[in-house]
């Protein structure tokens, strides 16, 4: 069962500057584009890191501060600094970039900007070159699926693809992202792995699961792994 990934929601279309260049070209990058940061890449689009809004505000936000110098001098306030008194790209940018690749799932590109307190990551081709860049606007486009498509991927990817279920034994309805599954199978296992599988299904808000089943063979198989574990 496919979900959505990286790839079908970045944009390809990435503003990008190279090392060198100057500060005031950045913030013409970033008006013109709309964009809140840019990537900074050499000449085979292999990205160098990230300079963003908040490291070209550095400048204005000392603008005519006298450049105090301190014995003990924490690492945010010496970067603030540092950046302060830069002039190119290469000087500006926070560096390593945290980057993805198309195909990683959009679940953990969102663990990925979590993780590292990030707004946005390059995406990098199987070579390390510089193909899109995706955003936390960009994760959310998944949750603009139609309802039609959502239900049609839980019936026709899950129901019947995965589960084999026949037609008229499950109701799928589908509003504003969430699910509700209803009918009857054999199995409590099948019921549960619906459940789980439609919860996957790219757009899916939430499942509400009401599908009934005649026999519990989760009891059963728990009873099989009690009596197949030898006894010391």
């Amino acid at each position: 069962m496919r979900t959505w990934q990286v790839g079908d929601v970045m944009t390809t279309d990435v503003a990008t500057v190279e090392a060198a260049t100057p500060y005031r070209r950045i913030v013409d990058v970033l008006i013109r584009r709309g964009v809140s940061a840019v990537p900074v890449v050499d000449s085979f689009r292999r990205v160098l890191g990230v300079v963003s809004e908040a490291d070209l505000l550095h400048k204005v936000e000392r603008a005519g501060q006298p450049d105090e110098r301190r014995i003990f001098t924490g690492r945010r306030r010496r970067t603030a600094r540092e950046k302060a008194g830069a002039q190119v790209a290469e000087e500006l940018m926070t560096a390593p970039a945290v980057t993805t690749y198309p195909h990683a799932t959009l679940a953990a590109a969102a663990r990925l900007m979590d993780r590292e307190a990030v707004k946005r990551l390059p995406v990098l081709d199987d070579l390390g070159r510089l193909v899109g860049i995706v955003t936390r606007s960009d994760l959310l486009r998944v949750h603009l699926r139609t309802d039609a498509e959502i239900r049609e991927d839980v019936v026709q990817e899950v129901l019947r693809r995965v589960l084999a279920v026949r037609d008229g034994l499950v109701t799928v309805r589908v509003r504003d992202g969430e699910v509700t599954l209803d009918g009857r199978l054999d199995r409590r296992s099948a019921v549960d792995l619906a459940g789980r599988l439609a919860g996957q299904v790219s757009g899916v808000v939430v499942v509400h699961n009401a599908i009934g089943y005649d026999v519990d063979d989760t009891t059963l198989m728990e009873l099989d792994l009690v009596h197949a574990t030898p006894v010391a």
